[in-house]
């Protein structure tokens, strides 16, 4: 017999270094060791961009947020980028609260966030900030 509060974590690798990820259930310190598993899981085998499906998560805490900021930071740490998609009204306004929303792309669906990671791979990696090519 499931708990309610249970959450269930699908994973979809759409190309080999793109995985969505998609949650359902309340995302707390109770529960979020299996999304944490999860994540980086796949970072491990080589996935350096991740869309989170959270359009299933009614409640996330604290725990929620550490556990996107932390996968923010390793794709990002891998020149790739984690993505959030279809997120509920209550989640996003935590999202808002804490500026995550600001610093990691939130997305109306999977598809949109595929589009974007897409388009981030054609154009290849950015400068690092701060370096400019020498002209001469």
């Amino acid at each position: 017999m499931s708990q309610p509060n249970a959450l269930n974590v699908e994973v979809n690798v759409t190309e080999p270094e793109v995985a969505v990820v998609t949650v359902s259930g309340d995302l707390d310190g109770e529960t979020g060791t299996s999304l944490h598993h999860q994540l980086a899981n796949q970072i491990v085998h080589g996935r350096r961009y991740l869309v989170l499906d959270l359009r299933a998560v009614p409640f996330m805490d604290s725990s929620g947020l550490n556990i996107i900021i932390r996968a923010s930071n390793e794709t990002k740490r891998l020149d790739g980028s984690l993505h959030l998609a279809a997120v509920s009204d209550v989640v996003l306004r935590l999202l808002d609260l804490t500026g995550i929303s600001v610093s990691t792309p939130v997305h109306a669906s999977p598809q949109d966030a595929l589009a974007e990671i897409a388009s981030q791979q054609a154009a290849g990696p950015e400068p690092a900030e701060g370096i400019h090519s020498a002209q001469r």
